[in-house]
């Protein structure tokens, strides 16, 4: 299941659930950090973080897990991601069940550190 990933900058980006297969798609993008916004067991027969996480590992890309629920977004959330983003070599792609989570997590995330809502909507 090869994902299409969604350029929201140069160097950032956002994707449904990922497999295995699409991280060597994401490194040849120049992808050093995959972000994992999605709880395990979310739905049946979801790949696992760890699963991403070692497969991501094996290939030199850095992982951070930061799951987000339906309840929300929270300060942590958003310190856990600022923190992430810091560390990264190269770009970045982020994931949870359709991409939507890890947009608004980002986009939260630009909008803490002051950036124009009118820059972070383009």
């Amino acid at each position: 299941m090869a994902q299409t990933f969604v350029p929201l900058t140069d160097g950032f980006y956002v994707s449904p659930q990922i497999a295995l297969e699409d991280i060597e798609a994401a490194k040849a993008l120049g992808v050093s950090l995959i972000i994992n916004n999605r709880p395990d067991s979310e739905e049946w027969g979801q790949i696992t973080g760890a699963e991403i996480e070692a497969a991501a590992k094996a290939a030199g890309i850095d992982y951070a897990a930061i799951p987000v629920t339906a309840v929300g977004l929270s300060a942590g959330h958003i310190d856990a991601f600022d923190e992430a983003v810091a560390s990264a070599k190269g770009a970045i792609l982020a994931y949870c069940r359709s991409g939507m989570r890890s947009t608004v997590l980002r986009a939260v995330a630009q909008a803490r550190a002051g950036d124009p809502i009118d820059a972070i909507i383009e």
